[in-house]
C-alpha cells in the first residue's frame, strides 16, 4: 500500500505559496506539525497562499498547527461537546483548552493524565505564533471529499474570515471518536461527542460550503484540467 505524503509544498509565480494537505495523522500530531513549520518555513517569501485540503479525509488534532498559521493571536476554534455535559449544562469558555501541540513525545504521558480520564468535551485554541506574510490572503480549496478535521479547518478560517473557500460543499463528517477493543483482535470505532464552531455551527451532516463554488466533471479530470486550482490561482491574487 502506497502512503501519500501528508504535506507537500511549493512556491508559486506571483508570491503564491501552495500547500497540500493529504490527511492529518497521528492524535496529537507532533510530526505533523514539524511538516507545517518546515512547509511555512519554506514558503517565507509568499505574500498568498492556497491551501488546499481536496481529498482530505482528516485524522488527529495536528490540524491545529495549520490554523495556527492562518491566524497572529490565539483565537478560539470550536470544541467538542458530550451528551453527558450538554445535559448537565456548560459554558464553552470554561471547558478544558488544548491550545499547544507539544514538541517532544515525551509529554504524551502528561496529555494522556490531563485529558484521558476527563469527560471529552475540550476547547481548542490556537497557538499564538504570531504574523505570517500570507495572514489576510489565504485561499482554501475543498471538495466533497474533504471530510473530519479538513472541515474543522475550513469552517474556522471561514468562521473568523480568514480565508477565501474555493471549491466545492465538504462531506459533513465531522464527529469526536474513540475505539474500543472489542475482543478477538477486532476493535469497535464510535462516536462520543459532537463537535462545533466557536459561534456554535454544527458540522455534522451539513459540511462547509465554499463562497466561491466551482465542480469538477470526470472528463476535466481525466484531461488533467484542475479547475479549482485555477480559480482559486485568479481568487488569491486579486487580494
Amino acid at each position: 500500500m502506497i502512503v501519500p505524503k501528508a504535506v507537500l509544498c511549493s512556491q508559486l509565480p506571483d508570491g503564491v505559496g501552495w500547500l497540500k494537505v493529504t490527511m492529518f495523522p497521528g492524535a496529537v500530531g507532533i510530526d505533523l506539525a514539524r511538516m507545517f513549520d518546515t512547509a511555512v518555513a519554506h514558503l517565507k517569501d509568499s505574500t498568498r497562499l492556497i491551501v488546499d485540503l481536496r481529498g482530505n479525509t482528516g485524522g488527529g488534532i495536528g490540524g491545529l498547527r495549520l490554523m495556527s498559521y492562518l491566524t497572529p493571536e490565539k483565537k478560539e476554534v470550536g470544541y467538542s461537546l458530550t451528551r453527558a455535559r450538554k445535559e448537565k449544562g456548560y459554558a464553552r469558555e470554561n471547558l478544558p483548552r488544548f491550545g499547544q501541540i507539544p514538541s517532544h513525545k515525551s509529554t504524551l504521558l502528561w496529555l494522556a493524565l490531563r485529558y484521558g480520564f476527563i469527560d471529552k468535551s475540550i476547547l481548542v485554541v490556537t497557538e499564538g505564533f504570531g504574523p505570517q506574510r500570507f495572514q489576510g490572503h489565504v485561499v482554501i480549496l475543498v471538495n466533497e471529499h474533504t471530510a473530519s478535521a479538513g472541515e474543522m479547518v475550513a469552517a474556522f478560517a471561514e468562521e473568523n474570515n480568514l480565508a477565501t473557500i474555493v471549491g466545492t460543499k465538504t462531506a459533513g463528517r465531522l464527529l469526536s471518536g474513540t475505539t474500543f477493543r472489542a475482543g478477538l483482535g477486532y476493535i469497535v470505532g464510535l462516536p462520543v461527542a459532537a463537535y462545533l464552531t466557536w459561534q456554535g455551527e454544527l458540522i455534522e451532516g451539513k459540511g462547509v460550503s465554499p463562497s466561491v463554488n466551482v465542480e469538477m466533471t470526470p472528463a476535466e479530470l481525466l484531461a488533467g484540467e484542475d479547475r479549482q486550482m485555477q480559480r482559486a490561482l485568479e481568487v488569491v491574487r486579486e487580494m
